[in-house]
């Protein structure tokens, strides 16, 4: 059996493992990551040899930790993404390469439209009908996006968005609220095999998938980082929010994974303040006193046109994995209409969580 993982941050590990009798055999370690001494990478064979099949990652990690000779020294490499490297193996996970990748990029959409093309098109990649889809968003009215878990009344101020003329939606992912405006953001959603993300933690997908945008984004001068559970952030502050819902494929098979991300090219903070009620406690959480300083846009840090920016994201991607332009069929749109009418611009969904 055959295992990549990309660490965030890091190198690429490989890993070739076979399963016999219930425990690991013929572990063979490799990738493009620096190790000294050399001896090192027979003492991560060595402590991967016979380990148990089902041990987690952290226990795998703990296993080479404790093997290492003294002084070892790791570069673009972790022992838990060894691990983790050896968890895909097992699961038979696919790469980013494995897949033809289609790109969706079309003109202004309302709000409701699409969270119900999210679901839409995440569905479809479950059942196999569609490929593995990057679809980049275009807003055609400002809005307000709550997670599928959180309190309408304690995370809107109605008076505020009334005001200024703004919808609010809640998506079928968790996570929390995000203040969007045509101009002024920028939104993208994966939709993807389960099999991209076997082996996995919930939290591992997170920056896994979030990976290739931290690339683009170095690739135009912002070293930026995933920072737990779901942000994006850089030293002048946070730049996005991530957040994902995993869908049963048919017959309870397996399934897809929608991630999806809004970065703040530019922000109206004192609007957003008025829309969002931002409570103490979130904030303190972040580390941060004010609500204006925890949003950092990309026009600031590299001095480009929105376009430009979504341009250049788009040919990191297609750099990296390949992507071929696509468009959003007949019956998916209407499907999403539909959606859009019923579920996500009804008030029974908004205020599913009152």
């Amino acid at each position: 059996m055959h295992g990549e993982y990309k660490i965030p941050g890091g190198k690429l590990v490989v890993v070739d493992v076979e399963s016999e009798q219930g425990v690991l055999r013929h572990v063979r370690v490799a990738g493009d990551f620096f190790l000294e001494p050399d001896e090192a990478l027979d003492a991560v064979n060595g402590a991967l040899e016979g380990a148990p099949a089902d041990t987690d990652a952290a226990g795998l990690a703990a296993r080479i930790d404790a093997a290492l000779p003294e002084g070892t020294v790791m570069y673009g490499l972790t022992s838990e993404g060894v691990g983790v490297a050896v968890r895909r193996a097992l699961a038979h996970a696919t790469d980013w390469t494995d897949y033809d990748w289609q790109l969706i990029h079309e003109g202004p959409q309302s709000p409701a439209l699409h969270m119900a093309l999210d679901e839409v098109l995440t569905a479809e990649v479950a059942a196999g009908r569609r490929p593995p889809t990057l679809r980049v968003w275009e807003w055609g009215a400002p809005a307000v996006i709550i997670g599928s878990f959180q309190s309408l009344r304690n995370e809107v101020d109605a008076e505020g968005a009334a005001r200024h003329g703004i919808e609010v939606v809640r998506r079928i992912s968790g996570g929390g609220a995000m203040f969007v405006e045509p101009g002024n953001t920028i939104t993208y959603s994966l939709s993807v095999p389960e099999a991209l993300v076997q082996g996995l933690s919930f939290q591992d997908s997170y920056a896994y998938l979030d990976d290739w945008v931290l690339g683009a984004l170095g690739e135009m001068g912002i070293r930026a980082w995933y920072q737990p559970l779901n942000d994006i952030a850089t030293d002048q502050g946070k730049i996005a929010g991530a957040a994902q819902k995993r869908v049963v494929g048919p017959g309870g098979g397996p399934g897809a994974v929608l991630h999806h991300v809004t970065m703040s090219y530019d922000i109206d903070a004192d609007k957003m303040l008025e829309v969002l009620r931002i409570g103490r406690e979130k904030l303190s959480d972040k580390g941060t006193k004010s609500a204006r300083k925890r949003v950092d846009p990309l026009r600031r840090q590299t001095g480009l046109a929105r376009e430009a920016v979504i341009e250049r994201m788009i040919g990191s991607f297609a750099g990296r994995y390949g992507l071929t332009r696509g468009k959003v069929t007949d019956g998916e749109l209407a499907r999403a209409r539909e959606l859009a009418r019923a579920k996500f611009g009804s008030p029974e969904w908004t205020a599913r969580v009152p």
